[in-house]
């Protein structure tokens, strides 16, 4: 009778920080230089860990993670390797070694929302507890995108080719919403969104306030703080383990902010396909990007912008005419129906 095959090590513990569990045959404590296998379920309690595959390719996970290494095949031929992994909840960032080089359908990152088809690429996915899943693009060293992204659902797929640019899924039998660019800088990132020191200062404290209360019931001769080794207990250590990438809170407003934009967006693209005029570089009604109100009425478009200096435009719907509008330094550019060859430009203040 054949042996069953030798697991193979895919690659190993290389950050940790609080508590975690790899779960194979039974579970297993995390700790550095763990062997990850394929098949290998890794969950995150009050801790965080991060884990290099043999290609490079780097996963860090934050507190309550859930994460499956479903399949990971490297090899020198790129057509033969492959990477499957399922992420159920938390927060993780991705960052492809020499995978990332490979067709994208030969990596898959599900979750259970969201197929995420990758190449050559940095980003991180937020899964909450409802199975919602966020995904933003971000940067590579050079600040252009590290890469693409294509997000599916049973319905659709939103590709994520700009740095920062991010889409929501709710449900798989729901399209990803319009991506869109977030107004987020990796020093926002690493400074915004760190979390707390760790709770147990936090206990000691709380312990030594309540007990200075009375002074006479403090006993001198029980002060042990001489006996502790400040400098052992790495209270002070920061790593990325450290950085709340996208926190729960953040994530909800995130959530929040983009079904709005995407509804907003659907919305104006419905009211410019029922009133028959294209409308560029601002959208209908009010504005709050440009600050500019847009109304359009039988044979009239109408622009009004009062900020400092008040402007307004009337023109014909039909037409075609490319709107400059200048005000204190600010510009803006709209096109109506595709700009044509007239262009109307208004400058006001300095």
């Amino acid at each position: 009778m054949a042996e069953p095959p030798q697991a193979v090590d895919v690659g190993d513990i290389t950050e940790l920080n609080g508590s975690a569990q790899i779960v194979r045959d039974q579970p297993y404590e995390a700790e550095l230089a763990f062997q990850i296998q394929q098949n290998d379920k890794v969950e995150t309690n009050v801790g965080r860990l991060g884990i290099t595959f043999i290609d490079n390719s780097v996963v860090r996970l934050t507190e309550h993670s859930k994460l499956t290494i479903d399949e990971y095949v490297f090899d020198p031929n790129p057509s033969k390797s492959k990477l499957a992994l399922n992420f159920a909840s938390g927060t993780a960032r991705f960052i492809t070694g020499a995978l990332g080089t490979i067709d994208k359908e030969n990596i898959l990152i599900s979750t259970p929302t969201a197929n995420i088809a990758i190449r050559g690429t940095d980003f991180t996915c937020t899964v909450d507890e409802l199975g919602r899943s966020l995904i933003v693009l971000l940067p590579g060293v050079n600040g252009l995108a590290s890469g693409e992204i294509l997000v599916s659902t049973a319905f659709g797929t939103v590709t994520l080719n700009k740095p920062y640019e991010a889409t929501t899924v709710s449900v798989y039998e729901s399209r990803p919403s319009i991506p869109v660019i977030l107004d987020l800088t990796l020093d926002i990132i690493d400074n915004m969104l760190i979390v707390s020191p760790p709770k147990e200062n936090k206990i000691v404290q709380e312990q030594s306030s309540t007990n200075s209360k009375n002074i006479l019931d403090i006993d001198f001769l029980e002060f042990e703080e001489l006996d502790q080794d400040a400098l052992k207990e790495d209270s002070l250590e920061f790593t990325e383990l450290d950085i709340n990438y996208l926190d729960v809170n953040f994530f909800e407003d995130l959530l929040a902010i983009i079904e709005e934009l995407d509804v907003l967006k659907e919305d104006q693209q419905l009211n410019q396909n029922q009133i028959g005029t294209n409308i560029e570089g601002t959208g209908l009604g009010q504005d709050l990007e440009t600050q500019i109100v847009t109304l359009v009425q039988g044979q009239t478009a109408s622009f009004r912008r009062e900020v400092e200096q008040k402007a307004r435009l009337d023109i014909d719907s039909g037409g075609g005419y490319t709107v400059i509008l200048i005000q204190n330094g600010v510009t803006n550019t709209i096109k109506i129906n595709g700009g044509g060859d007239s262009t109307i430009t208004i400058k006001q203040g300095s």
